[in-house]
């Protein structure tokens, strides 16, 4: 069984707004096409002042300062491409009706980097309810002094929806220890619930094979979907302590110990393990193993339609009789894999056996990049539709 550490963070159940983030655009011009008009609208730039308002004209310079503000129902802060300094908390509080939205105005343009001297463990720390943290970058590669990153975007509340971040290098040169660390975290710790994680891109998340650090790494309810995860030291997608109700669908992950594993265990605040997890869509390849339940698991857990190939030790290993449906069980023909490229190419070629295989049910509506799935070849396996 793989143990993981223990830490903070729960996200909001909220796939339908993935189709409309797919456009962020540029700078101050637009805000992305996903967020509603906010009643509450606060900008960052790296030419910006702390001292400022932080309203369009006179942005802030730094995520930090915009964090001691952006604590009301139905804001949004805008934040223009540059380079922003890491290891910050947001404790604001969205409602249902009026979220709390943090957008880098370019997908990937805010980069968010370790400072110069590292003073907390995580990238971003956050621990409010409904809110969304839509197309920034974490990049943990260039290290500084102090404290060395080992966890990501990091959530802590409930309701929240981290979207279409790029998350790499981090706690690559951490010592392997049960304090453990990952890309991307939802946990129930806080008694947080409902944690959607759409669209994002992971990989080099860990030392290799060191099995107490992950990529997505989820504790509580919600969803795992279009994802693209490859090159972490453990899991690629791992579900443990109070996890349960988690659809994990259309997510393509790679070049990792282990690629999915859904159990429960090191419970905070319930005992029942793992119920209710619906594994469906998903390309697990090229990994030591492949799917496999762990820890204490439920009868109604599904698996079915994924594509499983090259996971030596095994492609899928379940408990209480439970049995996957629709394997596939052939190469995926990716359009550029290599399991050493700096960015490997996981879209479908036209011969790949994942096109048309997946199931509508729990599905989203569009892949990682927009593409409406239900074409006319019908739903694809993986994070990209062909």
């Amino acid at each position: 069984m793989t143990k993981t550490f223990a830490f903070a963070s729960n996200f909001r159940h909220k796939a339908a707004l993935t189709a409309a983030v797919a456009a962020l655009l540029g700078a101050f011009g637009s805000a992305a096409a996903a967020t509603p008009a906010t009643t509450y609208n606060y900008y960052v730039s790296p030419n910006g002042s702390d001292s400022a308002n932080g309203s369009k004209a006179t942005p802030f310079k730094t995520l930090a300062k915009a964090a001691q503000v952006a604590t009301k129902p139905s804001t949004t802060v805008f934040v223009a491409p540059g380079t922003y300094a890491g290891g910050f908390k947001t404790t604001g509080n969205g409602t249902a009706a009026g979220r709390i939205y943090w957008v880098s105005t370019t997908k990937w343009g805010a980069k968010i980097v370790p400072p110069t001297n590292s003073t907390n463990k995580t990238a971003w720390d956050n621990r409010g309810n409904y809110v969304s943290i839509i197309g920034f970058e974490v990049d943990g590669s260039k290290i500084g002094s102090g404290t060395k990153w080992t966890l990501g975007i990091y959530t802590g509340g409930s309701y929240n929806v981290i979207e279409g971040n790029h998350v790499h290098h981090t706690a690559t040169t951490i010592p392997c220890s049960s304090a453990g660390g990952s890309a991307i975290g939802v946990d129930s710790y806080f008694k947080g619930v409902k944690g959607d994680v759409i669209g994002n891109v992971v990989h080099d998340i860990g030392p290799a094979g060191c099995s107490y650090v992950q990529g997505i790494y989820h504790s509580t309810s919600g969803t795992i979907m279009n994802n693209v995860v490859y090159r972490v030291g453990s899991a690629a997608i791992h579900l443990w302590h109070d996890a349960t109700d988690v659809k994990i669908v259309n997510n393509t992950v790679s070049s990792s110990a282990f690629g999915i594993i859904v159990g429960g265990g090191d419970f905070y605040f319930t005992s029942a393990g793992a119920n209710n997890v619906h594994v469906h869509n998903n390309i697990v390849f090229d990994n030591k193993y492949g799917i496999s339940e762990q820890g204490k698991t439920g009868t109604g857990n599904t698996y079915k339609n994924n594509l499983v190939f090259q996971n030596p030790t095994y492609n899928i290993l379940l408990r209480n009789g439970l049995k996957a449906t629709n394997t596939i069980s052939s190469n995926p023909l990716f359009v550029g894999y290599s399991r050493t490229a700096a960015t490997p190419n996981f879209k479908l070629t036209t011969s790949s056996p994942a096109i048309g295989r997946g199931l509508a049910t729990y599905a989203l509506g569009t892949d990682i990049d927009g593409r409406a799935r239900n074409a006319t070849t019908g739903y694809d396996l993986g994070a990209y539709q062909h």
